[in-house]
C-alpha cells in the first residue's frame, strides 16, 4: 500500500545524492507525507466518481454511494443498482458508464487487483482498458495503492510545474519532456514525483 515514509526518504536521498537541486529543496521544505490508498477497485471507482468536479463534491458523491450500497459495497452491488439510483448519488450517465466497466471487469475475473503485471506499462496498459480509466489514473493509481517506486506520472500539470521550478527552467515542460527530463531520476521517480506535488504546493517557494 503506497509508498511509506521510510521509503520515501530512502528514495529521495537516493536521488538527492546525484541532483544537488534536490539536496538543497530537502533541506529547505523537508519531506514530503506518504500518499496512501487502498488496493483494489474501490480507489479506482473513486477516481471515475471525482473527475471534473470539486474535492467536496466528491465526497459528497461518495458519501451517498456508500449510504444507498453500504460501507463493503462490492461490483456487484453497483451492477444491480438502476441508472436512477445512481443518479441520485450523484453519478451522471458517462460516469456510471465508467462505473460499469469497472465493476464487470472485476466481476468477470478480467481484472485482478492482486495480480496487475508486474511490468509498469503492462499494468497500466490492463488498467487503461477501463472506461474513463486514462494513464494518468493508471499511474496514480500503481503509485499511491502498490506503492510502484518508478511509476512517473508525467502528465499531471503540478509534476510539470514542480520539474520546472526544482530544475529552473524558463516555461513548464510538457509531457514528453517532462518524462525525459526524470530520466536520470530512475528507478526512485515514483518518490520524486510526490516530492514534486509537496514542492509544487510548499507556501515557502
Amino acid at each position: 500500500m503506497g509508498l511509506s515514509a521510510e521509503k520515501l526518504r530512502e528514495d529521495l536521498d537516493a536521488v538527492a545524492a546525484r541532483e544537488p537541486r534536490l539536496a538543497a529543496e530537502l533541506q529547505r521544505i523537508g519531506y514530503p507525507e506518504p500518499r496512501l490508498r487502498a488496493r483494489g477497485y474501490k480507489t479506482l471507482l473513486r477516481t471515475i466518481v471525482g473527475q471534473q468536479v470539486s474535492v467536496a463534491a466528491a465526497a459528497s458523491m461518495w458519501g451517498k454511494l456508500e449510504a444507498e450500497l453500504g460501507a463493503d459495497f462490492t461490483p456487484g452491488c453497483v451492477l444491480k443498482r438502476d441508472f436512477d439510483a445512481l443518479r441520485a448519488c450523484g453519478l451522471s450517465r458517462q460516469k456510471q458508464g465508467y462505473a460499469r466497466s469497472l465493476c464487470e471487469l472485476v466481476e468477470a475475473g478480467e481484472l485482478d487487483f492482486d495480480g496487475l503485471p508486474a511490468d509498469d506499462e503492462e499494468a497500466i496498459e490492463l488498467l487503461t482498458c477501463i472506461k474513463g480509466i486514462g494513464r494518468w489514473s493508471a499511474e496514480i493509481y500503481l503509485l499511491f495503492a502498490e506503492g510502484r517506486p518508478d511509476i512517473w506520472p508525467a502528465g499531471d500539470l503540478a509534476v510539470q510545474e514542480g520539474v520546472k521550478r526544482l530544475l529552473g527552467l524558463e516555461e513548464r515542460p510538457a509531457e514528453k519532456a517532462t518524462r525525459m527530463l526524470a530520466e536520470s531520476w530512475s528507478p526512485q521517480r515514483g518518490a520524486m514525483a510526490i516530492f514534486t506535488w509537496h514542492f509544487y504546493a510548499n507556501p515557502a517557494l
